[in-house]
């Protein structure tokens, strides 16, 4: 066993001075588990729990912060390694009765080892590891230290080595008590076996089925990291399965469960859902971003509420936008970050992009990076992919879809690499005003719209001298006549990839 040395100094000083200590938590899951599959894990996190109070703690560790009712205190170690810069010590502590499902009405101080493993949540992070400290003699200069066989002890008063032998995960106890104390163990049983493969005992399976709606106790936010972790997993479309299973999902995430059952149409030979977990399958295979991994899940997730018809010639027409909509819904709900809800709905809201190389013009592309941004048009076709494979096709990446990147590169390379939109043009606000003398009013966002779809169609157009002329041409228009032509523009700008996709369809019938 690997033990850094940051871990092993804070371990000796409490036992220099007479006071119990243990490595707990995950990182004695992680080092026992690499003992039994003979394959090293690296711990990211260390975790130190002793029978010393906070106040002893941090006499000993006087660079040290206590700030919480935990009994957890953070000791600064000084270490260049991130995951080591901070290392927690917690004093023993049981706790009371979870009136809200989510923290324990009052924290207590343990004596033992023992009452304090018995509050954790699965047997397989219930194992402390005790160092024997006056055996140990170390190099000052070294980073870790590996441990003998003689020099350590592992605490397990539940049986978690023979659960990780076993390769299950299984609730402290009673399961529906550890659940009722924080109903976030629901799912993050279910991450723990996405992320080592595990399977969850039946006894604490049932429990979990049982006792799903403690999860509507649990933040939106912590629900949201878990499920993060879970598509994250190796495992991921094993989680989706285990929460659909289980009744978990409807309670995260009712609207995908809307797809179980729903059949498509002649270009699918999968049920909604089916295609969906499948796209999924592949993205997680791929190792592509968590935004193209949760957009391949998400992709059809507007089928049910749009399907007309059954049978091959069934429809399910503006299902993107629709989908759009209700990822929207459900990413504001989860409180996913802005940035990362904005790209997985572009994602979903424009994966049925269909593109032919004999009808899809060089401005339609242009019109999608628009829309897209082309810092997302590369994942776009990622989920397009993760779609194809999901459906059942052989091929990931056809000749359309590998034309259609080389044709956008062609298109960023004429516009010089840069995204479309007013940044684009030669001539801004400022030089408006400039050429035309007149003070920043809406009729300068009036032109400039205007130009820009000009470009959009014709980046030939794209010079000064051209934008200076059509400027004061625009200017001299009457108010309203220049109103019109700009609503015009910003509708062609909007509509005009939706009308080239209309032309395809009537060639290759897609929705």
């Amino acid at each position: 066993m690997q033990i850094p040395l940051e871990v092993l100094e804070i371990i000796k000083k409490l036992n220099r001075s007479d006071f119990e200590a243990y490595i707990v938590g995950g990182c004695v899951r992680d080092l026992v588990l690499s003992e039994i599959e003979e394959l090293k894990r690296n711990p990211k996190d260390w975790d130190i729990t002793t029978n010393a109070n906070p106040e002893q703690i941090q006499k000993l560790f006087s660079d040290s912060v206590y700030e919480n009712e935990f009994g957890t205190v953070a000791v600064k170690t000084g270490s260049e390694n991130p995951n080591l810069k901070i290392i927690e010590v917690t004093t023993f502590r049981k706790e009371g009765k979870y009136s809200d499902k989510r923290h324990p009405d009052k924290i207590e101080f343990a004596k033992t080892i023992n009452e304090d493993l018995s509050r954790r949540d699965f047997t397989i992070n219930a194992m402390a590891l005790r160092l024997e400290t006056q055996n140990l003699k170390l190099k000052t200069q070294e980073k870790s230290y590996k441990l003998q066989v003689a020099s350590y002890k592992i605490i397990d008063p539940f049986n978690g080595k023979k659960d990780l032998q076993k390769k299950l995960i299984r609730a402290v106890g009673n399961a529906k008590e550890r659940f009722s104390e924080d109903g976030l163990r629901l799912m993050r049983a279910i991450r723990f076996a996405c992320e080592i493969n595990f399977q969850v005992e039946p006894k604490t399976l049932k429990a979990i089925k049982d006792n799903a709606s403690f999860l509507a106790f649990i933040s939106k936010e912590r629900i949201r990291d878990e499920l993060i972790k879970i598509i994250n997993s190796p495992e991921a479309v094993k989680g989706i399965f285990l929460l659909q299973e289980n009744n978990l999902l409807k309670q995260i995430i009712p609207e995908l469960e809307k797809g179980i059952g729903v059949t498509q149409n002649k270009h699918h030979i999968y049920t909604v859902w089916e295609h969906a977990w499948r796209s999924l399958d592949y993205a997680c295979k791929k190792e592509y971003s968590f935004e193209v991994k949760l957009a391949s899940l998400f992709h059809d997730i507007g089928k049910p509420y749009t399907k007309e018809g059954e049978g091959i010639d069934a429809t399910f027409y503006n299902h993107e936008w629709q989908g759009a909509k209700i990822i929207a819904r459900i990413l504001s709900r989860l409180k996913f970050p802005k940035d990362k809800a904005e790209k997985i709905i572009k994602l979903v809201r424009y994966h049925g992009f269909v593109y032919d190389p004999e009808i899809t013009t060089d401005a339609a592309i242009r019109r999608l990076l628009v829309k897209v941004g082309k810092e997302n048009i590369q994942e776009l076709a990622q989920v397009r992919e993760a779609d194809r494979i999901g459906s059942g096709c052989p091929k990931a990446l056809p000749f359309r879809l590998r034309h259609f990147l080389f044709r956008v590169e062609k298109v960023l390379k004429e516009l010089e690499g840069q995204q479309p939109s007013l940044k684009i043009l030669k001539i801004n606000g400022n030089d408006i005003i400039k050429i035309l003398s007149i003070k920043p009013s809406p009729k300068i966002g009036a032109i400039l719209s205007i130009l820009l779809e000009q470009v959009l169609d014709n980046p030939k157009k794209n010079s000064k001298k051209y934008l200076e002329k059509e400027a004061k041409e625009l200017s001299q228009l009457p108010q309203k006549e220049l109103k019109s032509k700009q609503k015009i523009a910003q509708e062609k700008y909007k509509n005009l990839l939706e009308e080239d996709e209309k032309e395809i369809k009537k060639k290759y019938y897609v929705n």
